[in-house]
């Protein structure tokens, strides 16, 4: 009988060879297109990943842009590296030059493209919208149109003021894909954030609702310079209201839906439905966007006897329980300040 042996051996060993040196090319080759970072690009290469894509099109995605060298080794490599599940949507830009942990990386930190737009506290919805369309995401007439009367608006009660007051203070982050009403949602979405159920039973239990807390709020923004004088202000002002007095506050009188400014000087004598020189109670609605701390300071005002204040030097403000005492504090102030 003849012996194979030595022949069984030898073929073995064959296909070990070459089992080892195909498993050492591909390996080679995942390492290529792993670790070989991609050519430069001019202009970068944008790709947009959208929330629910598998990872799967997204690695497609990458390679058909030249982002990746190959989507096989880039999925190969999501999976061995537990990052597949980790990817953040958003539009990227890819300068090229890149190995495939790098592009990874950028991935999972979200490192899309943004547009950063800050809001300070105080801006009335036409300065916003202005701020808006200097970003470039909407044109400031479309922007300030959906925040006065757009369906976001309609839907939520706020006509027939619209937004105003209602637009929250914060650093805003969007894609520059965002449309109009993506950040006019993003801004509104943060207001009503701040109504939790105990700010609403602070409410209920002042006799407010959510107009009249943000009306109260806008004021005391436009008047407190210094931010500890806010909850004094906010007392003061519910004082005069107890007592239907008029708030007489010039940032009021001052305050025009279109943007249209006037001296506090000549807008206290103008007839306004925010004048409120001319009539006791708030007025119909916002003046401004107020901050989170205006916002608690009209909730939890100062317990004073205080009714008047004028400003002084500084940014801060003097406090009067009588109106005769309120007057020489204005002699003085004019001794001090002349002209003003």
């Amino acid at each position: 009988m003849l012996d194979t042996g030595p022949r069984r051996s030898k073929i073995a060993a064959t296909i070990t060879v070459v089992a080892m040196v195909a498993i050492a090319a591909g390996y080679g080759a995942l390492s290529y297109f792993w670790l070989s970072p991609t050519e430069q690009f001019v202009p970068p290469r944008e790709v947009t990943i959208e929330k629910g894509e598998s990872f799967r099109q997204i690695s497609r995605a990458l390679a058909e842009a030249g982002v990746v060298r190959s989507a096989l080794a880039l999925r190969f490599y999501g999976q061995l590296s537990l990052t597949a599940r980790q990817i953040k949507p958003g539009d990227y830009a890819f300068k090229g030059g890149e190995r495939i942990p790098d592009v990874m990386r950028h991935l999972v930190n979200g490192d899309f493209i943004v547009v950063t737009i800050t809001i300070p506290e105080g801006l009335t919805v036409h300065q916003i919208a202005e701020r808006v369309g200097e970003s470039g995401l909407a044109c400031q007439d479309e922007f300030e149109q959906a925040a006065r009367d757009g369906p976001l608006v309609r839907a939520l009660g706020l006509r027939p003021l619209g937004a105003e007051g209602y637009l929250f203070p914060a650093t805003y982050r969007f894609s520059p894909h965002a449309k109009t009403d993506d950040v006019l949602e993003a801004m509104l979405a943060r207001f009503f954030t701040v109504l939790t159920p105990q700010v609403e039973a602070r409410m209920f239990a002042m006799g407010l609702d959510a107009r009249r807390l943000v009306t109260m709020a806008s004021i005391v923004e436009k008047e407190a310079k210094a931010p500890d004088e806010r909850p004094l202000i906010a007392g003061v002002f519910y004082n005069r209201l107890r007592l239907n007095m008029p708030l007489q506050s010039d940032p009021t009188a001052e305050y025009e839906l279109d943007g249209a400014h006037e001296s506090a000087a000549t807008a206290v004598h103008s007839a306004s439905a925010f004048n409120t020189y001319d009539f006791a109670g708030l007025p119909p609605g916002p003046i401004a966007n107020p901050g989170l701390k205006s916002i608690e300071a009209a909730l939890n005002p100062t317990e004073t006897r205080f009714l008047y204040f004028v400003a002084r030097e500084g940014g801060t403000h003097v406090f009067s329980k009588s109106f005769e005492e309120h007057k020489r504090v204005i002699a003085s102030e004019r001794k001090i300040r002349p002209g003003k």
